[in-house]
């Protein structure tokens, strides 16, 4: 056995399972970089000064320097000092904005390597006439949305202050949420008990979803959409309907998939189940810790309106019950965690994902260099072929949708998504 290791926690074993051919397990932020800094003032990098300042931070991040070792049927953290030549990487340029999208689909399918700490930062020129992009992709045994959240605030320097984004609690410091737990209830344990048992079920048995475009065999070709909005503008409106921007968010995507669904000859469902994550308080060293939330979009609905009130009530009553039951029980381990894969290939229990991650309460810089944009991409799992991940970020709701390029017309998703989020924050 190598010395020092550490056994991976139950939950993160679980995402290297779902780790596999077509399959890649890892989480993308794409940044747009500004002259400052490393970068000079026509956009080019000094390397060599970007590395060492990451070199210090990565010291400082016990995460980034580990890498996961088969030990006997389980895995084990080994302590891994990166070699920053390899993990911080100046890659082909790309034409503009379009060509970051590309590439952070590309990347999608790409695996990181096993041998080493599971993460990557690759400065990407081009993506801008002002500056190049940068792209941090971190394997979700390493760090789940909210983690992965907290690692880019300790990699990138603080940059202008700002005021909360408001679709939730500032990420810094959620790593180190209070860890005490409620005293035993046996109606509570029982409720838990109950609910728990009626997920193991719907997860089996599920089939919220006929066929339809949304689910099958992915390709091998991935598509990615940056979408952003004003989150103040978003506020302004949906706060005095009872609403939140992760309800505007869900009801923008319910746009989306009715718009791809029309796009696509299929008719439009009365409801679409789309599954998001729902951030647990931080209870031990798993670096995964989400619960889930099904939320059935109204996309028979023709009133844009009426849609978010539809949404707006099931999420207040979902989003409690999610955090109260904690973990999906197939993602508490590795054999839960196998048994979902193989579940997940045939499943109609949702159509599609969302997850929102909340941003800094102010801008970055990544080693001086201003953060003008910043957008996430989450991956698609099991059968599904398309996802929205968001994240708040410099006052803007950032949203990057994921889709499978050969079945999903995910341009369409994106458009219409994109015009329902300016809809709303008129």
């Amino acid at each position: 056995m190598h010395p020092a290791t550490q056994k991976l926690a139950p939950a993160d074993e679980a995402n290297l399972v779902l780790d596999h051919a077509g399959q890649v397990n890892v989480f993308l932020v794409a940044c747009l970089l500004e002259p400052g800094g490393f970068l000079a003032v026509d956009g080019s990098p000094d390397m060599a000064r970007l590395r060492a300042v990451l070199r210090e931070r990565i010291a400082e991040v016990p995460a980034l320097r580990k890498r996961a070792v088969r030990v006997g049927r389980r895995h084990h953290w080994i302590e891994s000092t990166p070699d920053v030549e390899h993990h911080i990487r100046l890659v082909d340029p790309v034409d503009g904005l379009a060509g970051l999208q590309k590439r952070c689909a590309e990347l999608m399918g790409q695996p990181l390597a096993g041998d080493r700490p599971l993460w990557e930062i690759l400065l990407v020129p081009g993506a801008t006439a002002r500056g190049p992009g940068v792209v941090l992709r971190i394997h979700h045994a390493v760090a789940d949305g909210m983690t992965a959240a907290v690692i880019v605030q300790q990699l990138f320097d603080p940059g202008e202050p700002g005021e909360d984004a408001g679709n939730g609690p500032p990420t810094r410091g959620l790593a180190e949420a209070p860890r005490n737990r409620p005293r035993s209830d046996p109606r509570r344990t029982l409720r838990r008990l109950r609910i728990g048992l009626r997920r193991i079920r719907m997860t089996l048995w599920g089939r919220g979803v006929g066929g339809t475009v949304l689910l099958g065999e992915r390709s091998a070709h991935h598509g990615v959409a940056f979408v952003r909005t004003e989150i103040e503008a978003l506020e302004t409106v949906v706060r005095p309907r009872g609403a939140t921007v992760n309800d505007a968010l869900l009801a923008a995507a319910a746009a989306g998939f009715r718009a791809a669904l029309m796009s696509a000859g299929e008719p439009v469902p009365a409801w679409l189940p789309v599954s998001e994550p729902v951030a647990l308080r931080r209870q031990g060293p798993a670096a995964n810790q989400v619960g889930v939330m099904l939320v059935r979009l109204p996309l028979g609905e023709p009133d844009p309106d009426e849609r978010l009130r539809l949404i707006t009530a099931q999420t207040r009553a979902e989003k409690p019950q999610a955090r109260d039951q904690g973990t999906l029980e197939f993602m508490r381990g590795p054999v839960g965690a196998r048994i979902m894969d193989h579940l997940a290939r045939r499943q109609h229990l949702v159509g599609g994902f969302v997850t929102n991650v909340p941003g800094p309460e102010g801008t970055f810089r990544l080693a001086g260099a201003p953060v003008a944009a910043l957008w996430p991409v989450a991956v698609l799992a099991g059968n599904v072929r398309l996802g929205v991940a968001a994240v708040s970020y410099a006052g803007n709701l950032c949203c990057g949708i994921h889709f499978d390029v050969l079945n999903v017309p995910g341009a369409v998703f994106a458009q219409a998504m994109g015009e329902e989020m300016a809809r709303l924050g008129q």
